[in-house]
């Protein structure tokens, strides 16, 4: 076994697998098939079972997770513990690959959303039952690959997935609890110390209806009762992974059982070592079991005559579908594999090989009669290292409806292989994978399809692909696969229009034209996922568009135009992009149906501004209000009427506008005062103000305005007091105006009676257009109304609607305010009446040193 170990291993360095067949008929023989594979050996890695577990986390996360900042990945952290701090929403917690021996129950407290948990490669050992007291939302565990000696005792009703394989308890013997596992779908148990599978094992599960169960760590089981997996009535599905080598009879006691079940497809991984020598029909049963419809066997090594008797079982039995997954092939006979005519009918419809490894160093032959593949309807033959197809043979099979070829080899030379000479190539094929390969020439290949009468979908992803001129495509083609190719922005021109489902993703793509879409009139798919696109055109026109996969670009927004032209849409994938949260996203937020996204929201993220970079777009709130202006000024406008008509009915009530006007005085006495200034500097004034006042009002001027303003040293000309007697009342009235700094004029309904107050606002007004702008000032004693002065009157009520006045308030508290805003503004002339007095005291001592004067020089 040494030995043989070591050639394998030897063998294994091979970079590359030759696969090569040439065709003979034998017509004294039913149309036979002599086939040689000729081959070096490609080194492939044995999987585990746990080869889908990549995919079960993906089934796990779908079925989890909401949000994406709920999900907490901690795997290779070298923690001894789960932290204490985790959000309570947390959904998703993956603590993979650490140091746990033990999982707590004080670090699960207030997880009561996490649904998936992981903790494989932990070296766990021991699970607190609290911790499951705290997680009853739990659907997916995960505790595969450590070192735990018992099944852990769980009875969440919630749970769907429970993964136990790879640990360490010496029995498989359930809990009693887990007959509370209601919704169980799949359970997967495995210890390389569990040597037996007893009859009472799984009876816990026996009225829970599970759908796959798998079994087994990859040892040799030394015993198991007949019966044990009998008592499943709903299983659709078992992988077993155990060597059965030596105990054919253990394995065919395990198919009578899975028969009495009702399991349809059975998974074998890594049955049979290397090593193993088998010569029963361990598969005899097959041909009974008529339920048994999938059969895979993986990594396993499989010889020439053990080929023969499975397979002859499998044509024989009521099995559709066998795959081979990561299996080693040798040829132990000297005839290599031979499989004649057989006179049953065959169910098989599809067979698989996905990862073929050849042994031997000289070419395998395979004899097999064409009668026993001609009804199939699905062939894959994926990781093989196929680089020529062979004449007549695949291409010939008449019912033959999809071939998948994928990750092999083959070159454009290689599948079209030049010394062939077709009559008739694939006669019924629809469907046809070239995916991973080493195709280049677009042009060549679309010329070849003509070959293909009933061609209706080519994958041609994950090649070499290069456009080299006019492609000329088969009007049956409908579907074309060209991603992971780099094609550019000009791949649209080289495509037919016949096409319905196109996929380009990550052709590096970095802008799509209106008129790339408009010559695909019968286009329903339309993949671009993983390219450079920023922005999607508005007004697209692809009337017949279903579904459209722009995920993973670099789209900030989408613009409600985009679905003006894609009517019958009903798939936008967008996720996974750079999106703004900002306005420009308002229309996606909140008015686009949400089913039509089917990675909604756990795809869609802020990138931008920083404030919400990472938050979900379903947790970014933007109402239309904001970010519609005429939604804002229906909304703003009755709002600022609202106020203004309060504010308003406030100021009437609390005199608001007599504040107001006061306000605005000051303001222009503050704001003229540096001119007010420049103007005073060459004036001289006797009085500050000169008041005008019918004699009917003297009581309030002798009682109120006359005391304060003179009790605040200001200079008052009263023509009672102060006119010159005998001098005309008309040059009395001009001087005192002239020789006042301000004219006050106390209004009320006597004023406008009175002639002579009609005389100096006469006068005032001149001097003010003549010497200084605003020397006039208005007390309203009481209200006037400007419509109602008299014609007369015409100047007081051109001066009342231009000019700022003061109005006499009742209020004490308004007095104050008053009479501080009118001293202010009159005591802006002290510095002038200053420099008046001076000059006169100047004036009067003149004459006087002039007299002296004289007297001295009198001769």
């Amino acid at each position: 076994m040494k030995n043989l170990q070591e050639k394998k291993r030897k063998r294994g360095r091979g970079t590359e697998v030759q696969w090569l067949m040439h065709c003979f008929l034998d017509h004294r023989v039913q149309t036979t098939i002599a086939a040689l594979l000729i081959g070096t050996i490609a080194s492939i890695s044995l999987l585990t079972p746990n080869c889908m577990a990549v995919k079960k986390d993906e089934e796990g996360f779908k079925l989890c997770v909401t949000l994406r900042h709920r999900v907490k990945d901690l795997s290779y952290q070298n923690l001894v513990d789960v932290p204490l701090n985790l959000p309570n929403n947390t959904q998703y917690l993956d603590i993979s690959h650490n140091s746990i021996q033990r999982l707590n129950g004080a670090s699960f407290f207030g997880l009561s959303q996490l649904c998936f948990l992981k903790a494989t490669h932990c070296g766990l050992q021991d699970i607190s039952p609290s911790v499951f007291n705290h997680t009853p939302a739990l659907k997916y565990l995960n505790i595969s690959y450590n070192k735990l000696s018992i099944i852990p005792d769980i009875s969440l009703t919630k749970m769907k997935v429970l993964d136990l394989a790879n640990n360490l308890f010496k029995s498989y013997q359930l809990p009693v609890s887990f007959q509370n596992l209601k919704n169980l779908d799949v359970l997967s148990l495995g210890s390389t110390t569990a040597l037996s599978i007893n009859y009472n094992d799984f009876d816990p599960l026996m009225n829970i209806s599970l759908q796959h169960l798998a079994l087994g760590a990859g040892i040799h089981w030394q015993k198991y009762d007949s019966g044990t997996l009998g008592k499943f009535k709903s299983l659709q599905k078992i992988s077993i992974f155990a060597s059965f080598c030596g105990s054919f009879n253990m394995f065919e006691n395990l198919l009578q059982d899975l028969n009495v079940t009702g399991t349809t497809a059975l998974r074998f991984i890594s049955i049979f070592p290397h090593d193993c020598n088998v010569t029963d029909d361990i598969f005899k049963n097959l041909r009974t079991m008529p339920l048994i419809k999938n059969l895979t066997i993986e990594n396993t090594w499989i010889n020439s005559s053990f080929m023969e008797m499975l397979l002859k079982n499998v044509w024989l039995s009521s099995l559709h579908d066998i795959s081979f997954v990561n299996i080693t092939y040798n040829e132990d006979t000297p005839d290599g594999f031979q499989f004649h005519t057989i006179n049953h009918t065959i169910n098989v419809r599809s067979v698989t090989f996905d990862g073929v490894c050849h042994y031997q160093y000289r070419y395998p032959t395979i004899n097999m009669s064409s009668e026993a593949i001609s009804d199939l309807t699905y062939l894959k033959f994926s990781g093989t290292g196929m680089n020529i197809l062979p004449c007549k043979l695949i291409s010939a099979l008449p019912s033959l409806d999809t071939l998948d070829l994928s990750d092999n080899l083959l070159k454009d030379s290689g599948f079209w292989w030049y010394t062939c000479s077709y009559t008739s190539v694939f006669p019924k094929l629809r469907r046809l994978s070239l995916s991973k390969n080493r195709f280049r020439s677009l042009s060549f290949i679309s010329e070849k399809t003509h070959q293909m009468k009933t061609l209706e979908s080519l994958d041609l992803s994950f090649n070499s692909i290069y456009l080299d001129g006019e492609c000329s495509w088969p009007a049956q083609l409908i579907e074309l696969s060209l991603g992971n190719n780099n094609l550019g922005n000009s791949v649209f021109k080289y495509l037919s229009p016949n096409f319905e489902r196109i996929d380009l993703s990550k052709t590096g793509i970095t802008a799509i034209m209106q008129e790339d879409l408009s010559q695909f009139p019968r286009l329903t798919h339309l993949q671009l996922s993983s390219n450079s696109i920023q922005v999607i055109p508005a007004l697209l026109n692809a009337p017949a568009l279903l579904s459209l996969y722009v995920d993973q670009n670099s789209i900030a927004s989408i613009s409600r135009e985009v679905l003006v032209g894609l009517p019958r849409l009903q798939t936008l994938k967008a996720g996974n992009n750079p999106f703004i949260c900002s306005c420009d996203l308002s229309w996606f937020l909140i008015a686009l149906n949400k089913s039509l996204l089917p990675d909604w929201p756990l795809d869609y993220t802020c990138s931008a501004p920083p404030l919400y970079v990472g938050m979900s777009l379903s947790e970014y709130k933007i109402s239309e209000v904001s970010c519609v202006m005429w939604l804002q000024a229906v909304i703003v406008l009755p709002v600022i009427i609202v106020i203004s008509v309060s504010i308003g009915l406030l100021f009437y009530k609390y005199d608001g506008v007599w504040y107001a006007k006061m306000l605005w005085v000051w303001i222009r006495m503050k704001r003229r005062y540096k001119k007010q200034s420049k103007l005073l500097k060459n004036e001289l004034f006797s009085y500050h103000a000169f008041i005008s006042y019918s004699h009917q009002d003297s009581g309030w001027v002798d009682s109120q305005l006359v005391p304060s303003l003179e009790a605040a040293n200001l200079s008052l000309c009263i023509h009672e007091r102060d006119f010159v007697p005998g001098n005309w009342i008309i040059d009395n009235i001009i001087n005192c105006v002239e020789s006042s700094y301000k004219t006050l004029f106390v209004l009320s309904k006597h004023f406008i009676q009175s002639e002579w107050c009609n005389y100096e606002l006469f006068f005032a007004q001149h001097r003010a257009i003549s010497i200084q702008q605003d020397s006039l000032v208005f007390i309203l004693l009481e209200p006037i109304s400007s419509d109602c002065l008299p014609n007369k009157f015409l100047r007081l009520k051109s001066l009342l609607r231009q000019q700022t006045y003061l109005e006499w308030p009742k209020d004490e508290r308004k007095q104050q305010v008053f009479w501080a805003s009118l001293k202010s503004m009159l005591h802006k002339a002290d510095k002038s009446i200053v420099l008046k007095d001076v000059a006169l005291a100047i004036s009067d001592t003149a004459p006087l040193i002039t007299d002296q004067n004289e007297l001295v020089h009198v001769p």
